[in-house]
């Protein structure tokens, strides 16, 4: 099992953090799967940053194997959705951006991948361009998306992953999150929600 994760995937993230999209190709990395952080375990902050972020993103399951999938078909290859917290060490992204070199470890370090609770595709009546999510933490919300505010769709982004990467079952595709990241702090609580339907629920250790 493979975590294919999208960046720079709404716009004002993009605004908040001063980023300008120069390629309309999705921007894609991977994570291994043990950054996999189940929604009632705890996260423990990393003794190697001082500023751990999180961003919320709508995960899709992988359910059928596939290899240069048309965006058309692209709904048959997932089943379920999820949200989740892509965790990034934003202070080693920054050096490591700084010094031109990769930033995978700022991003694929153990536990850095929430996942919640799955549900079902076809539980929604609206379709899946119309999923709203949010982030409560300590009670207060932080981050609101709708999977229609993405630059790259679901299916666009399998049809272009899919060129390079066989997709295989149990793959989980992070789709990017929307404005409002922030830094965590051991005591933090963090709830993760599909419209109104808790999906995780953890804490900061």
């Amino acid at each position: 099992m493979k975590i294919i994760c999208v960046g720079w995937n709404y716009p004002l993230h993009n605004k908040e953090m001063n980023k300008t999209l120069e390629d309309k190709a999705p921007i894609i990395f991977i994570k291994p799967d043990s950054a996999i952080l189940k929604s009632d375990k705890p996260f423990f902050l990393p003794d190697f940053s001082q500023r751990v972020e999180f961003e919320t993103e709508l995960v899709f399951r992988i359910c059928k194997v596939g290899k240069n999938i048309s965006a058309k078909f692209a709904h048959r290859y997932y089943d379920a959705v999820t949200v989740g917290i892509d965790f990034t060490a934003r202070d080693l992204q920054e050096k490591l951006r700084a010094a031109g070199e990769p930033w995978e470890m700022s991003k694929a370090f153990d536990n850095s991948a929430v996942l919640g609770n799955f549900i079902n595709i076809d539980q929604f009546k609206n379709g899946i361009d119309d999923i709203d999510f949010s982030l409560s933490l300590n009670g207060e919300q932080v981050q609101k998306g709708n999977s229609s505010q993405m630059i790259s769709s679901i299916d666009q982004i399998i049809a272009y992953v899919s060129k390079f990467i066989t997709l295989k079952i149990g793959d989980l595709i992070y789709t990017g999150t929307p404005s409002g990241v922030g830094p965590v702090k051991i005591g933090d609580h963090l709830q993760g929600y599909i419209s109104d339907e808790k999906l995780f629920d953890f804490h900061v250790r």
